[in-house]
């Protein structure tokens, strides 16, 4: 979710606006609250083509296609505003994976689950067709999964059932590989196009993969006018449901009078998604919407969690132009974790200096010791490292079991960050940004004229980089268009890379000359800096609460939006402070041997722990549960040390008797540590 512009409404309606969720051709989609605290997507028409008569007509059709169905099985329009001034219309909002998102992440779903969503779907769309409509849009990614059943979405190609036709010559509106061949051919579309978009459905829902696939568009426009569907991965019995539904002819399809009956869902199968994996994602998300929706009227967004993915509208009718709709994701020290299973339990209690086992541990994670790799990358239930041969591997963070090993393509350089929910962004060695799916570690997609250098950090819409050229550029993760390139306000390089960090609307470096700069995301250009930080080399700032925090010659605070000091400590040591960690209100860093616990408000000090002095820490601390992680200097013989965060004492020492070099990350109640060509996964209190 973007932060509001100069040029965004405040307010529409009883809506106070909170961020954008999306943009399209025809209109924006904002997250909305009202009086009462209950959230909304809120789409409006652009000013610049509100005045254009066809589209204000397709808008107002848009909202009334939406009211006229009154069934559960939509998004509920919650109210509306069709003439003059800025048209808007806003729906609840639906927090769940769509179906798409659900078959990547957790595969194909049980034959029972299949006929239960098939049979609510069916009557979903009677009640469409109920209302005179025709939905023309029926996929994957527009049937979002509640606790509730499945919800149809995204009316924005709806027609009345006698209506003209979708196309005209050119256009492609519906989605390719599972609108109705007669919709392919621009011809009248009835009740049987999304007969035929319903089965399409299930094979897939069923299947795990599309039925018609291609190398490109029309590729697929041609399978579905001439080919016949890919059915192998569909169980038997559903296959003979399914394949009635894709006749070329809409007059040879069933109806859905025959499909419900024919779909039988054994008793309780609709209860299906309401256990396992698929039930906790949804559930979280769900919670997460409604502590979204218990925030205080006068915050603007929910500043203490990360965004990931592309936030979009939730609701039936919100897709801003094109028809896609994605889900948000909030993250966060407080979200459940009944909602992510792959946490580990937290130790009940520790016997002070002595190291419990590790959960899993030390697998060898690259050929190569001696080494020191960058920092693993959890994401979810695998974490991630890069080995210097450039092939990153994925382990299991349950149990260290290896998962997938991509290709020889990421430069050692370059950096892991996640770019969505389900793929984590890095670079290759000729300067393209990749993305590599989290399941399987293969290509999602790529930028091959990025000319990345350095991966600087990501969030919902973009991923920033320095190039080789020595710019920063953003590129967005949807269209992958470079959306700005400007002149790097601090030193980078390849072998002396800057670090950074994006929160808020801002793009925080920290250059490997010690020099500090932050930029408008939306636009590159610089907010405030460069100024000096006194470091030696490039240390990652970390942000909370509109505070950025930041090490070298002296620990600081400064807003985020200006950079205005709040409150600054400066060093002792002759290495000054190392980068900072931020967790529930508290600072950590390191002052030379000393490691500080301080009030994130005002820098007073907690608690500080002193270390010998070839043991001092070189890295930022990590935090996790009750504890505080530092990795000492390799020169001395304590290795890991986990220190209580409410005492500031060691609780205990991990000292395998490697060689050094420890690279720390934590997250799921874990603290992972690599060293050595080994990642160790280590338990938290």
């Amino acid at each position: 979710m973007k932060p509001l512009g100069t040029g965004d409404p405040l307010r529409l309606g009883p809506y106070r606006l909170i961020g954008v969720l999306g943009a399209g051709g025809m209109g924006l989609v904002y997250l909305g609250r009202d009086g009462q605290g209950r959230t909304a997507a809120v789409k409006v028409l652009r000013p610049e083509v509100a005045h254009d008569t066809h589209m204000a007509r397709r808008f107002v059709r848009e909202a009334h296609a939406a009211q006229a169905v009154t069934g559960d099985g939509v998004a509920r329009v919650l109210a509306a505003r069709t003439e003059g001034g800025r048209p808007w219309i806003a729906t609840e909002f639906l927090a769940g994976p769509t179906l798409d998102q659900a078959v990547e992440r957790y595969g194909a779903l049980a034959e029972p689950t299949v006929r239960a969503l098939g049979a609510a779907l069916v009557r979903t769309l009677h009640d469409i067709h109920g209302a005179g409509l025709v939905h023309r849009d029926l996929k994957p990614s527009n049937i979002v999964l509640t606790s509730r059943g499945p919800r149809i979405i995204d009316f924005g190609i709806a027609r009345p059932e006698h209506g003209l036709t979708l196309t005209t010559t050119g256009q492609t509106v519906a989605t390719p590989g599972y609108a109705a061949p007669e919709q392919v051919l621009g011809r009248r579309t009835g009740p049987a196009g999304d007969v035929f978009s319903l089965g399409v459905v299930l094979a897939y829902a069923a299947g795990g993969r599309p039925v018609y696939e291609g190398g490109h568009v029309a590729a697929v426009q041609y399978q579905v006018v001439h080919g016949e569907p890919e059915l192998g991965s569909v169980p038997g019995a559903l296959r003979a449901l399914v394949e009635p539904c894709l006749a070329k002819d809409p007059t040879g399809r069933p109806g859905l009078d025959w499909i419900g009956p024919a779909l039988a869902p054994p008793r309780g199968a609709d209860r299906a998604w309401r256990s396992g994996p698929l039930a906790q994602d949804i559930a979280r998300r769900e919670a997460d919407a409604r502590r979204m929706a218990a925030l205080p009227g006068d915050r603007p967004a929910p500043s203490r969690r990360r965004l990931i993915g592309t936030l979009a509208a939730g609701g039936a009718v919100l897709a801003a132009g094109s028809g896609g709709v994605a889900w948000w994701l909030l993250r966060g020290d407080d979200a459940e974790a009944g909602g992510r299973p792959w946490e580990a339990e937290p130790l009940p209690r520790y016997d002070k200096g002595t190291a419990p086992q590790p959960l899993w541990g030390p697998v060898r994670v690259a050929e190569t010791s001696g080494i020191v790799l960058p920092a693993p990358l959890p994401v979810h239930d695998l974490v991630v490292v890069a080995p210097p041969s450039g092939a990153l591997r994925a382990f299991d963070v349950r149990n260290g079991k290896r998962r997938w090993t991509s290709e020889r393509t990421a430069a050692t350089t370059a950096r892991l960050f996640p770019a969505s929910d389900d793929a984590i962004l890095t670079a290759d060695t000729k300067g393209a940004l990749l993305a590599l799916g989290t399941k399987d570690g293969r290509k999602r997609w790529s930028v091959p004229g990025a000319d990345a250098a350095v991966l600087l950090g990501t969030d919902e819409s973009a991923a920033y980089f320095a190039t080789r050229g020595g710019g920063i550029r953003a590129v967005d993760l949807t269209s992958h268009r470079t959306l700005w390139t400007v002149p790097a306000p601090v030193a980078t390089s390849a072998k002396a890379p800057a670090e950074a960090v994006v929160a808020e609307g801002r793009l925080v470096i920290h250059g490997s000359d010690g020099s500090v700069a932050a930029l408008d995301t939306r636009t590159g250009r610089t907010v405030w800096g460069p100024r000096e930080q006194g470091s030696t080399t490039a240390l990652a700032a970390a942000v909370t609460d509109g505070i950025v925090y930041l090490g070298g010659k002296s620990l600081r605070a400064l807003a985020l939006a200006n950079g205005e000091e709040k409150w600054a400590h400066t060093g002792q040591g002759e290495t000054g402070w190392t980068a900072p960690t931020v967790r529930k209100g508290v600072v950590y860093a390191v002052d030379g041997t000393d490691l500080s616990a301080r009030r994130a408000d005002d820098g007073a000090e907690i608690w500080t722990l002193p270390f010998a002095a070839d043991d001092h820490p070189l890295d930022a601390p990590v935090a996790q549960g009750g504890s505080v992680w530092a990795a000492l200097d390799e020169r001395g013989d304590q290795g890991v040390v986990a220190i209580d965060v409410r005492s500031g004492s060691v609780a205990w020492p991990y000292a395998p008797g490697t060689e050094g070099g420890w690279r720390l990350a934590a997250a799921g109640n874990r603290v992972f540590a690599l060293e050595s060509g080994t990642l160790t996964a280590l338990p938290v209190f």
